[in-house]
């Protein structure tokens, strides 16, 4: 029963942060879309965890390079994420106002990813199959 409590409040802050990239860029004072390229980010933002666990598979040692270099991967993929909207924001393709939004939205959704990898990643007996 955790587990579905967690994956309902997973869901509502990945529906909040959706709302606050959507707010960026509906809105009738920036209505500007670009901003929606950052989900980009976030689909691939988990993938490099991914190649690392499947590719890795003494989970007794701490660490490891392929799971530091995933690592590496995903925090650049992170920054990228808030950089961009703060890049078009500069260069007036959007408005701040909307640059913030968007950032709010980013934060939002990079912790419901982290939080996702918390509650879902840690045991040993986790398979994608259950879902």
């Amino acid at each position: 029963m955790a587990g579905v409590k967690a994956l309902v409040a997973l869901s509502f802050s990945g529906a909040v942060g959706l709302t606050f990239l959507m707010l960026g860029c509906a809105l009738e004072d920036y209505g500007v879309y670009w901003p929606l390229f950052v989900l980009i980010f976030h689909a691939i933002s988990p993938i490099p965890h991914f190649i690392a666990k499947r590719a890795t598979y003494d989970s007794d040692a701490t660490s490891s390079a392929c799971r530091e270099l995933a690592y590496f991967f995903t925090t650049g993929i992170v920054v990228s994420a808030f950089g961009f909207p703060v890049i078009l924001a500069r260069v007036s393709v959007i408005k701040w106002g909307a640059c913030g939004l968007v950032l709010a939205g980013n934060a939002v959704i990079f912790l419901t990813i982290q939080g996702f990898f918390l509650v879902f990643g840690r045991g040993d007996d986790f398979s994608w199959e259950q879902w």
